[in-house]
């Protein structure tokens, strides 16, 4: 289990200085007082697809090269990632839903030859993306593939693509109620996938208490209890930088103040999507002892400008960034127990 203390304020030179200790709180959504204790390895998750992100990237591999895709993947865990957060083979639906809903559609064959592919060349833990997909879709997949994990926003979905100006903006919008997070969660359990919570605000935390709560009424005004949805410990993924109305800033305040208020017993990865900003958030994030995402799909470019020319040289700095302050990599077994999944089979 991850417990961590921010320091009040970082210095111009990077280094990290004295943390003072948490005040009480007394709200079960925010994290509690504990004491100190060694940083636990580092998870890489690698994300590779940058098509909505930075489509201009002349590296990118396109999701219908799905061979392609697992082999990005491959070297990534050969660099050191553990976990393949894979978008598949997909298309974008250009309905907008009366709900507000725009919707992904994925090509479950093509999911499954990415899948067997890195199933074959290691024991990553499979993490499927895509978390704007309808249900019964997400059901197919985990029914035909048995993916580790899989994404699900616990806020809304508003998120605006426009990596340069005079590039025509991407929206997506997907709304996230209560009762839906409910049953995705019963059949996350159900069918033995965990769930890799997005937070892009703090409001997800909002809806981590109500799910763990297990306390629901329904539209007919009926009250029913259902409860441990979440088993613990959970794995949550905080987003910052990503364009939108969900939108936190990539900043150490901005992390400072995500994970200071994070749900207790929970683990966190951190997602950037700010360029200029990026690559200081990885070493922040690392130094404090959470865990970290990288690949093309967050940002594509390994310094100022540059782009790197596989997702595993992004792994690589992660790695080097992880090495020059003393913290280790997980391997793909201790990387299983953090997250909190049984031994690969």
């Amino acid at each position: 289990m991850l417990h961590v203390t921010l320091p009040t304020r970082w210095n111009c030179r990077g280094s990290i200085p004295r943390a003072l200790p948490r005040p009480e709180r007394n709200t079960g959504l925010q994290t509690t007082s504990h004491e100190r204790k060694p940083m636990e390895k580092l998870v890489i998750t690698v994300t590779t697809d940058s098509s909505l992100s930075f489509p201009r990237n002349p590296y990118l591999t396109h999701c219908d090269d799905t061979k392609g895709v697992a082999e990005e993947y491959i070297r990534s865990m050969n660099a050191g990632a553990t976990i393949v957060h894979t978008h598949g083979q997909y298309r974008s639906d250009p309905v907008i839903q009366p709900d507000g809903k725009q919707l992904s559609i994925p090509n479950v064959e093509g999911w499954r030859d990415i899948t067997e592919r890195v199933r074959a060349a290691g024991e990553p833990i499979v993490q499927f993306g895509l978390a704007s997909m309808r249900l019964e879709q997400k059901l197919e997949l985990w029914e035909q593939l048995k993916p580790d994990m899989s994404s699900i926003n616990f806020n809304s979905h508003d998120e605006y693509f426009q990596p340069e100006a005079d590039y025509a903006p991407v929206p997506i919008y997907s709304v996230h109620p209560i009762p839906e997070l409910r049953m995705y969660s019963s059949l996350a359990k159900k069918y033995g996938v965990k769930q890799e919570i997005e937070c892009f605000n703090t409001g997800a935390y909002w809806a981590i208490g109500k799910i763990r709560g297990g306390d629901f009424w329904t539209e007919e005004g009926v009250r029913e209890i259902e409860e441990d949805l979440l088993p613990e410990p959970l794995w949550v993924t905080l987003f910052f930088g990503w364009e939108g109305q969900g939108w936190t800033p990539p900043t150490a305040k901005g992390l400072q103040y995500m994970v200071d208020h994070l749900p207790p017993r929970t683990n966190f990865s951190m997602s950037c999507m700010d360029p200029p900003n990026y690559w200081s958030m990885v070493a922040h994030t690392i130094a404090i002892g959470g865990h970290v995402r990288v690949g093309m799909e967050d940002c594509p470019f390994v310094e100022d400008g540059v782009y790197a020319k596989t997702n595993a040289e992004l792994v690589e700095k992660a790695v080097r960034i992880a090495r020059e302050v003393g913290r280790e990599i997980a391997s793909g077994a201790e990387a299983r127990e953090i997250v909190g999944l049984p031994a690969a089979q």
